[in-house]
């Protein structure tokens, strides 16, 4: 006889030899009555970017409510970042909860080599026509650095599908120009996989494994004084190179970085000209954070792919999109199946983070929430006035719904200790922030208030007159 190992109550089984297994049940509610989460924790678990060695207790976050995170006493903190820069629509939101109830009451995953399903092709539908060029394909994965890996490898075997094409029609056929070299920006993020981490600069983050990636011409983001260099340079080197991948007007993780959009539709006309193909890191820039919908949009010249995830869901569920042009996606197309794109991941296209995505969009596209992203990005842009008045502010910048500035303490950069402290005097304020260093920034989700913008504004304020808190 078949066994079902679920409860029609919902209970789960009894223990198939009729021991109790240890600590379950009661034992494990007695034990945590006595120990905290957070202490639990510390017995546990590895947390990101963290060293452990000085690691602040972690606050035990038992609830979300739009902008509002609540801790196990109770205490509400603002999320200013977003939690890592993917929750748009506020925590908790009723509408993508009750679009991920109904798709994982009806189907909660399927292997997506053979089939499909409907969440996954209508995403791919409604958000082809929105994305900022001629994308025609969408290959999905799980996050943004996944998107990117695919988007790379995507690009390279492109150019050894061509070089193979040309070789396969005849002694006497010419073969596409050898590219094997990759473009990319100084002070670049692009995540932590491998190849993410390839094409991202050289910094604390890679040093451990620099010897393990392969080999990247990094250039500088376009400037009045060094535009000239970057074309000439990318004419020198133009046929050697398969992509160019970048993060259009902001380097998040570099530090906010902003750069403007015409020098960079000038470098990627000549790198288009070059027959190089363009990778638009979009997985921050994506989903209205730059003030409309994609970065992309701000430019004349369009990438060949764009990778997405981060608010893609919402900030609900893990998902990643590499979408690319029918150019790009015609040369897998062969008898020859080496030539398939060989690459996917467990729970590719799932379908509840699509439902989950589809639930995002529906929201993001709405008029009220168009609204919320000019509001914030005035907001910011009048505050870049009170941020001048302080001298201990560097560089204060704005786009969309990002505000960023450097505090002039020490060096700059990721390891400054000022970041740790600004966090922690957050919290006691009721706000999260998490400086990148001395960099201090703020992205809020759309849906937040005036009241708490004018908290967060006031806080900031607090650091600066108390000297970045360094006294």
């Amino acid at each position: 006889m078949r066994s079902n190992r679920c409860t029609a109550a919902g209970r789960p089984p009894a223990p198939i030899n009729g021991n109790i297994p240890p600590q379950s049940g009661a034992i494990r509610n007695f034990v945590r009555m006595k120990i905290s989460l957070t202490e639990r924790d510390a017995k546990v678990i590895w947390h990101p970017y963290t060293q452990h060695k000085d690691i602040l207790p972690p606050i035990p976050v038992v609830k979300g409510k739009g902008t509002l995170l609540f801790d196990d006493k109770g205490q509400s903190y603002i999320d200013a970042i977003s939690s890592w820069w993917v929750n748009i629509h506020g925590h908790s939101h009723p509408y993508i909860a009750e679009k991920i109830y109904k798709q994982a009451s009806e189907l909660e995953h399927v292997i997506f080599t053979g089939f499909t399903h409907e969440p996954a092709v209508e995403l791919a539908e409604r958000l082809l026509p929105l994305l900022p060029g001629d994308f025609s394909r969408v290959f999905y994965s799980d996050n943004g650095s996944t998107a990117v890996e695919v988007a790379i490898k995507m690009a390279i075997q492109y150019w050894g599908n061509k070089g193979s094409a040309a070789e396969s029609n005849g002694p006497g056929a010419r073969t596409s120009p050898a590219r094997t070299k990759i473009l990319a920006f100084r002070h670049s993020y692009h995540g932590d996989t491998f190849g993410a981490m390839s094409v991202s600069e050289r910094s604390v983050f890679t040093a451990p494994f620099n010897d393990y990636l392969f080999e990247v011409i990094f250039i500088d983001t376009p400037t009045r004084e060094n535009r000239y260099e970057l074309l000439s340079l990318v004419r020198k080197q133009g046929s050697d190179i398969a992509c160019f991948i970048y993060e259009p007007l902001l380097q998040a993780a570099g530090g906010m970085r902003i750069y403007e959009a015409q020098l960079l539709d000038e470098l990627l006309a000549e790198v288009a000209g070059q027959g190089i193909l363009c990778i638009a890191d979009e997985v921050l820039t994506g989903f209205g954070r730059t003030g409309r919908l994609f970065a992309g949009e701000y430019l004349r010249h369009k990438a060949d792919i764009i990778c997405l995830s981060k608010g893609l869901t919402g900030g609900t569920m893990a998902l990643g999109v590499t979408a690319a042009t029918e150019r790009l996606f015609e040369a897998f197309l062969s008898d020859d199946k080496r030539k398939t794109l060989f690459h996917g991941h467990s729970f590719t296209a799932n379908p509840i983070a699509c439902a989950a995505s589809l639930a995002s969009l529906d929201l993001l596209l709405e008029e009220n929430n168009l609204r919320s992203i000019r509001h914030i990005a005035h907001r910011h842009e009048a505050f870049l006035e009170i941020l001048a008045l302080y001298p201990i502010v560097k560089n204060a910048r704005a786009i969309g719904t990002i505000l960023a500035f450097e505090l002039n303490t020490g060096h700059d950069g990721y390891i400054n200790a000022i970041g740790p402290a600004i966090t922690k005097e957050a919290l006691a304020h009721g706000i999260y922030l998490r400086p990148l260093g001395n960099t201090v920034y703020i992205m809020p989700p759309y849906c937040i208030t005036e009241k708490e913008m004018d908290q967060v504004y006031d806080f900031l304020v607090h650091c600066l007159r108390s000297g970045g808190l360094t006294s």
